[in-house]
């Protein structure tokens, strides 16, 4: 029974309204569970920076009272962020096989390794947190070791599905647990929190068993080398490959460190058979012909870092694509992407590859996430008496939310959050309450949390209109100008086709330095702020440019 005076509270830190950086908290009383520490790639307006993550404001002010990580899986979108989270917080984290084998990557090449607690945890497995227990269930997604997690609470039982699909003959012979869901569905379900990237697209998303026998075929017609892009944790669709390059006698290389990484660990684990000898190095499949050699590398989103972006664009040290050699991105552009993944097809083709893309790779990638049927399935095993459909665009929370109305969930029962709203138990229901601090921290290189927006809005003015260096030397017993300013222009104007604005710059600057003078103005405060203003208004009715205007003093 639920205790007087203490709530079940249920709050996204991340993945609503967005997709990526998932991380939610329930709490009952003292004790605070956290499901998800994921991250999310910046879009082109964040300039710089390198991965965004979840603010934990919420979980440093209450670290006394978090108990533990949950992970449901091992995709970036879950467990970005564990890293930085442990840095600042130290608690266990409870994940399955494969998917701690992820995490150690990661915590390795951040020296946290030794000193984190990390507890394996499968669908037999139950976990205690205060009054808090934990069990689980398997489900179907595009990366093996997937948990939906039952969280048995004094206020009622509480479900987050993780990522999922319905998907009867999974690659791995890993099925989705319908009757354990049925048999918790049974016991009573007081709030379901199911993901909704997939709400808008009707009927059931295909099997991954169907992606083998069009990658197969793909290989057989494939005359020179073969290159297949996909994420590299899609452990499922990494195995086809292999299994593809097996049938057709090639042997495989791979490109991309997370690839390298994930390959790696998923054999050294037993997810992933791969024959002996069959993978080779870069080095050696250069010296392999064509026919015979496939690679496996990253880059499916367009990252412009990763290994295909560098192949597109001739920049990858250790081989390039020629003309006749077959290219397969299996995978579809998380949105935003689109741009990116259009420039690099672009390129390709440039260099005379045949692109398997889009539309023409329909049948060699499917989605790991469930469509309308399976979610609308999902709530009908769960029965829920409240529903919060998480992770996903607003349009993807909305349809989920027709969705579980049509299965019979009441419309006043169905909670859409933002990141930081708070669902808290009352007696003998549930409702909106308030907000815990929520929103997004930037990491840029080795900084975390030190870009703001006026780091930002620095970056775009600068990557817009470029940057102007006036220098002012000045007698320091005097005060006055030495010698004429000197103007130093990057990124905003050529300086050689441009010398009558320049020495129009310098008459001003010189001029406003005299004027302050006569005046006895000496604060540099003062004066560098009347210079950007002055100069300001003449460069835009000059140029109709603002570029960044940085004056320096010099004293002799």
């Amino acid at each position: 029974m639920e205790q007087s005076g203490e709530r079940l509270l249920i709050a996204a830190l991340g993945g609503v309204n967005e997709i990526g950086k998932n991380m939610y908290v329930l709490q009952y009383g003292d004790d605070i569970v956290v499901i998800d520490c994921g991250s999310k790639f910046p879009d082109e307006n964040l300039l710089g920076i390198d991965l965004i993550i979840p603010d934990i404001s919420y979980l440093l002010s209450n670290k006394d009272k978090v108990r533990g990580l949950v992970v449901t899986h091992g995709h970036e979108d879950h467990i970005g962020g564990i890293p930085y989270l442990l840095k600042q917080l130290q608690l266990p984290v409870y994940a399955s096989r494969l998917t701690l084998g992820l995490i150690e990557i990661k915590l390795k090449e951040h020296g946290l390794l030794r000193e984190t607690v990390l507890q394996r945890i499968d669908t037999d497995s139950e976990v205690t947190f205060g009054p808090i227990k934990c069990s689980f269930f398997n489900t179907n997604h595009s990366i093996p070791d997937c948990l939906g997690v039952v969280f048995d609470t004094p206020a009622g039982v509480v479900v987050h599905t993780g990522d999922f699909k319905f998907d009867m003959t999974p690659v791995n012979n890993q099925y989705p647990d319908l009757h354990k869901m049925a048999d918790i569905g049974k016991r009573g379900v007081l709030v379901l929190l199911s993901e909704s990237t997939n709400a808008e697209r009707p009927g059931f998303t295909p099997s991954e068993r169907l992606v083998g026998e069009h990658l197969a075929d793909a290989f057989e017609k494939a005359d020179r080398r073969l290159f297949v892009s996909t994420f590299a944790s899609n452990v499922h669709r990494l195995q086809q490959v292999v299994d593809a390059a097996i049938q057709t006698g090639r042997s495989l290389a791979l490109l991309g460190r997370s690839m390298v990484n994930v390959v790696a660990v998923a054999q050294e684990l037993g997810y992933l058979h791969v024959p002996e000898g069959m993978l080779v190095s870069p080095e050696e499949a250069a010296k392999l012909p064509p026919e015979r050699i496939a690679v496996l590398c990253t880059g499916s989103q367009g990252e412009p870092m990763a290994a295909l972006s560098r192949l597109a664009s001739s920049n990858h040290k250790l081989m390039e694509i020629q003309a006749g050699d077959t290219v397969i991105i299996a995978a579809n552009p998380i949105p935003g992407n689109e741009r990116n993944v259009a420039r690099i097809v672009d390129n390709l083709y440039t260099l005379g590859a045949n692109v398997i893309y889009g539309s023409k790779s329909e049948l060699l990638h499917v989605s790991g996430h469930g469509s309308q049927e399976e979610l609308k399935l999902m709530l009908t095993l769960m029965k829920p008496k409240y529903f919060i459909p998480i992770h996903g665009e607003f349009r993807m929370l909305h349809q989920h939310r027709i969705l579980a109305e049509a299965v019979g969930v009441q419309s006043s029962r169905i909670f859409i959050l933002n990141n930081g709203d708070v669902v808290e138990s009352g007696e003998g229901y549930l409702r909106k309450s308030g907000r815990i601090p929520a929103g997004q921290i930037l990491v840029d290189g080795l900084g975390i949390g030190d870009i703001g927006n006026i780091v930002l809005r620095d970056r775009r003015q600068l990557s817009a209109d470029g940057i102007l260096i006036t220098v002012i030397t000045l007698s320091k017993t005097e005060g006055k100008l030495i010698s004429e300013p000197e103007t130093i222009s990057r990124g905003f104007v050529y300086v050689r086709d441009s010398e009558s604005l320049f020495e129009e710059v310098n008459q001003q600057v010189a001029t406003i330095v005299s004027k302050m003078h006569e005046d006895k103005i000496n604060q540099w405060s003062v004066i560098k702020q009347t210079i950007k203003d002055a100069l300001g208004k003449l460069l835009y009715a000059r140029t109709k440019r603002r570029p960044m205007i940085l004056p320096i003093i010099i004293e002799i």
